[in-house]
């Protein structure tokens, strides 16, 4: 692509060398530079980009955007003021803005993001169409799942990802839109037709500081749907989180609610669960509709909601989307049962927050036969302030483990000293290795017990120090669980 036609929207300070007429290539990566490249010096959290300018040019490079002005030889020079906003701008542009031919759907929130996003993206296939959906749990592009780094990925990754589903004609993509990726400008160049909000609570404060800055960051999702009322656009909103009146001022498009316990356009009543799934009556402007789901909880009948409303708001019959609904099987590593021959039921979840932690324990209070027994763990070198009250409502649970998820570079001692604040019982032990805390878990069960493992949900790794080790609750659990009822029987 000409380089000049580039970087014609770009707002850079100065260019040191000549530029070259085009460039094949953008990349972030030094190992990924070949010739005619374009490099981007991003600085990361361990590594900045700047320190490989030189050797990105001796590799191939023949521009480099930066932050500050560089002596590299063979290579134009571009300053700007933050190259992660650039490179956004630069990635749609490069790739000829694919998001403007898909229907791009963005969920944000505290929690939910991923059950939600999933949801869109199963119903969708239910229905018919091609689809894709990045999050937490991965890119995923027509049902074939490709790992990711992050929830929002960087804004490169993001439009290479946009840009393959286009290619693999899908016509929708369900993304998971986190504070960080929105702050960070991850998704500029992203043009979103649906913005969906869950839910606000604690979380994240390490990096935003304040509710209030969090709450603002969570709103660039629907300030950014932009001014232009001739595009059908909307944001599907939860009437039932007070940060929802903040956001409906934040766009001019239309705005359709949904909520259990306040007035909205999509409103759920009558709710009935057990260990197989939920039923509930929806009620909305086209009359009262049964619903079936194979999903627990009444969060998840707020993120069934969710994603009812934005499929109908995209143009989809309701009627079909409600047996879609129907049909699709529970978002992996979200209040997910676990399949074990044995006389206990297990739950996995990725609840790592207060308020997803008393939703996850509030699912099984109305099928509960015997105890309740809650593994909590939280990562170390994040948010500290949320641990106590993370323990806090874990204390619901009759029988609680205290452990870590991802220590990091945080010792067990610390991790666990902040969660054991919060406790309001007895019944808990404290356990760092969170293997040998999930067998704990276990081993405390007795017939009837309901075991819930929150923290890792689908994760199969943890992160000790700067190292991903193999991990897996749900296998664990099921090894531990066997053996246990295995030589009872004998």
């Amino acid at each position: 692509m000409n380089i000049t036609h580039l970087l014609e929207n770009i707002p850079y300070k100065k260019i040191d060398g000549t530029l070259p007429q085009s460039i094949s290539h953008i990349t972030m990566d030094s190992r990924d530079v070949k010739k005619d490249s374009f490099f981007v010096c991003i600085k990361g959290y361990t590594v900045d980009g700047h320190d490989f300018a030189e050797q990105a040019a001796k590799d191939g490079a023949t521009a480099i955007l930066s932050e500050r002005p560089l002596s590299v030889e063979n290579a134009a020079v571009v300053v700007v003021e933050d190259t992660a906003r650039a490179l956004g701008i630069l990635a749609a542009k490069f790739y000829g803005h694919p998001s403007k031919d898909l229907h791009m759907i963005g969920v944000t929130g505290t929690n939910g993001k991923t059950s939600v996003a999933g949801m869109l993206h199963a119903m969708l296939m239910e229905l018919g169409e091609k689809s894709a959906l990045t999050g937490t749990i991965g890119f995923n592009l027509n049902g074939d799942l490709y790992p990711s780094a992050n929830t929002t990925s960087d804004a490169l990754t993001t439009q290479q990802m946009i840009l393959r589903a286009k290619e693999e004609g899908c016509s929708h993509m369900s993304m998971e839109v986190s504070s960080h990726g929105l702050v960070l400008g991850r998704l500029a160049g992203v043009e979103f037709n649906t913005a969906v909000f869950t839910n606000l609570t604690h979380d994240h404060l390490d990096f935003h500081g304040t509710m209030e800055e969090y709450g603002h960051a969570k709103g660039l999702l629907f300030s950014q749907l932009g001014q232009n009322l001739a595009e059908k656009k909307q944001a599907v909103l939860n009437a039932d989180d007070p940060w929802s009146q903040q956001f409906a001022k934040m766009t001019p498009h239309p705005v359709y609610t949904y909520g259990i316990q306040n007035n909205a356009q999509f409103k759920a009543s009558h709710i009935n669960m057990d260990h197989r799934g939920t039923t509930f009556t929806l009620t909305c402007s086209e009359g009262e509709f049964p619903v079936t789901m194979r999903l627990l909880g009444h969060f998840n009948v707020s993120n069934a909601l969710a994603a009812i409303t934005a499929l109908y708001a995209e143009g989809f019959a309701l009627e079909a989307v409600l047996a879609a609904l129907a049909v699709i099987p529970p978002v992996e590593g979200r209040m997910q049962k676990v399949e074990v021959e044995a006389p206990i039921t297990i739950f996995i979840d990725y609840a790592h927050t207060p308020d997803a932690i008393e939703k996850a324990l509030n699912a099984v209070e109305e099928f509960k036969k015997n105890r309740v027994i809650f593994l909590v763990g939280t990562g170390g070198n994040r948010d500290k302030t949320k641990r106590p009250s993370m323990a806090e409502k874990a204390s619901i649970a009759d029988y609680v483990v205290l452990t870590t998820d991802d220590p990091r570079y945080e010792e067990y001692d610390s991790i666990l000293g902040d969660l054991q604040v919060g406790m309001t019982h007895g019944n808990f032990a404290c356990i760092g290795d969170r293997a040998e805390a999930v067998r704990h878990a276990v081993q405390q069960a007795e017939q009837g017990d309901i075991i819930i493992l929150a923290g890792k949900g689908h994760e199969d790794y943890q992160i000790i120090e700067s190292t991903k080790y193999p991990h897996s609750d749900k296998e664990i659990a099921i090894e531990e669980a066997m053996k246990k009822f295995q030589e009872k029987e004998a």
